[in-house]
């Protein structure tokens, strides 16, 4: 990987760690209002509608930095245990599976978007295509992750398996503790 993709990636991963943390910052901050004024017997009309939102946000958001750091859940015993040929024919299953999955919601995301037309929400005068822009947004976001990753994989994948290591001799880890 080159030093100006090594920046690209660890500036984009900084990026959605700043919005990952703001949505949680606003989120937060939300509830605790909503807290605030229902125990003061004036709780917010617009509390849940726009916590569900926020949530869905941060779902998204945090989810593209998840994959940007390779945090998602996973099989690497699997894959490790293929030769050469096995890790790169899963990647590329894997990257074609998963970036074309995100670039069909992305899509998707967007015509669902044309649909919305003016509606807005129930108890906020806010357009249900802003709230609802987090899906092909994130899908987005996600495949930059996936890409952004692609080039370390596929070094993963090609790079020789290394030699098992031997588990270690009972007798002598046992004649370690008595000495």
């Amino acid at each position: 990987m080159t030093a100006a993709f090594a920046l690209w990636r660890r500036r984009a991963e900084r990026l959605f760690e700043w919005i990952s943390v703001a949505l949680m910052v606003v989120l937060a901050v939300e509830v605790l209002l909503g807290i605030v004024f229902r125990a003061a017997g004036r709780p917010l009309v617009w509390y849940d509608e726009v916590a569900s939102v926020l949530l869905a946000w941060l779902t998204y958001y945090a989810s593209a930095l998840a994959a940007l750091k390779r945090s998602h859940i996973g099989f690497p015993g699997l894959v490790q245990s293929l030769g050469r040929g096995g890790k790169l024919a899963a990647l590329a299953f894997r990257e074609t599976a998963v970036i074309g999955f995100f670039l069909l919601l992305a899509w998707e995301g967007v015509r669902v978007l044309t649909l919305l037309g003016g509606e807005t929400l129930v108890t906020v005068d806010v357009p249900i295509r802003l709230t609802q822009s987090v899906i092909p947004i994130g899908a987005a976001l996600f495949v930059i992750a996936e890409v952004l990753n692609l080039p370390e994989q596929v070094q993963r994948a090609s790079a020789p398996p290394l030699p098992p290591t031997a588990p270690p001799d009972a007798g002598e880890a046992a004649k370690e503790l008595i000495h």
